[in-house]
């Protein structure tokens, strides 16, 4: 079939898959055949759309064989051509459905890998898609117990969400970080993570709940023994003094200029508000600690 025209391959397919009085059963297994060897003829051709349709044919026709893995395969060929057209919206479904096949084979990563891959597609155009993706991609690992593997889908998310200035949300997420991190005894990237959480309370201006999620985290004994816990006290304790200097001195330490870049921009632009001396509340000052704060 070496040369053969694209246009007749989708024809017999489709021929092959349609029910006639002569044509009791379709024969998804030559229409298959016929469908990806259209496929990578349109694609070749730089035909991007009517590859992309040839390619979700293909698919479909590896579903009915009992194939996800291919189907899978096909269905993510036929979301980077969605990409390459900007069809946002079937980029999000294509790469889903190629998920959902993976995950029928039983194979959490690459099921996450494609949502992972749809989402940052999808970063720019759909910001909120993205990151409901970049989500559900961690579940899926973290359901697989492959904790190691979520901490740059967790950059990613934190990351869009500080573009979209949702800085809470963006907090929120270093936090579930440092659980995950906590889980497969990553404890450098734990205290990263709740450092990185602080930070981003302090740039949103809030430092009633930067100075709560640091008492929170210093019930963790590998936070408070650790060179992030002593940058926080540094630095929120410089918030407390309204000392802008040591506040910039501290934001350009060795261990801030250890975390993700995002996160240093971030400390960079330190203080954002108003910085007024306050009186002292704090861990290291004997504040008692509610202890099912953190578990």
């Amino acid at each position: 079939m070496a040369g053969a025209d694209p246009e007749k391959l989708i024809a017999k397919a489709d021929k092959l898959t349609k029910l006639t009085l002569t044509r009791w059963s379709a024969d998804w297994r030559n229409a298959t055949q016929y469908y990806e060897q259209a496929a990578t003829a349109y694609r070749f051709a730089k035909k991007h759309e009517k590859a992309k349709v040839a390619f979700e044919k293909a698919s479909k026709g590896q579903e009915m064989l009992a194939s996800p893995w291919d189907a899978a395969k096909h269905m993510e060929s036929a979301a980077a051509l969605a990409v390459e057209l900007s069809i946002w919206n079937e980029v999000a479904d294509f790469y889903r459905r190629a998920s959902e096949l993976y995950n029928e084979c039983g194979r959490s990563q690459p099921a996450s890998d494609a949502l992972a891959k749809g989402a940052r597609a999808l970063e720019d155009a759909k910001p909120e898609v993205a990151i409901t993706m970049y989500t559900d991609a961690c579940l899926l690992l973290e359901e697989d117990g492959k904790e190691n593997m979520v901490f740059d889908i967790y950059r990613a998310i934190t990351s869009v969400y500080i573009k979209l200035e949702k800085y809470t949300d963006a907090a929120t997420f270093l936090l579930r970080w440092a659980v995950a991190a906590n889980k497969c005894n990553a404890l450098h990237s734990q205290c990263k993570a709740y450092l990185s959480a602080i930070i981003v309370y302090l740039y949103a201006n809030d430092f009633k709940e930067a100075e709560k999620c640091y008492n929170d985290c210093c019930q963790i004994d590998t936070f408070l023994s650790s060179d992030q816990s002593h940058c926080a006290s540094k630095l929120l304790s410089a918030y407390r003094e309204a000392d802008i200097e040591e506040i910039q001195r501290v934001a350009k330490s060795s261990t801030v200029s250890n975390l993700d870049h995002v996160i240093i921009r971030l400390a960079r632009k330190l203080p954002t508000g108003e910085v007024i001396a306050m009186e002292i509340n704090s861990v290291e000052h004997g504040e008692a600690l509610d202890e099912d704060d953190l578990t």
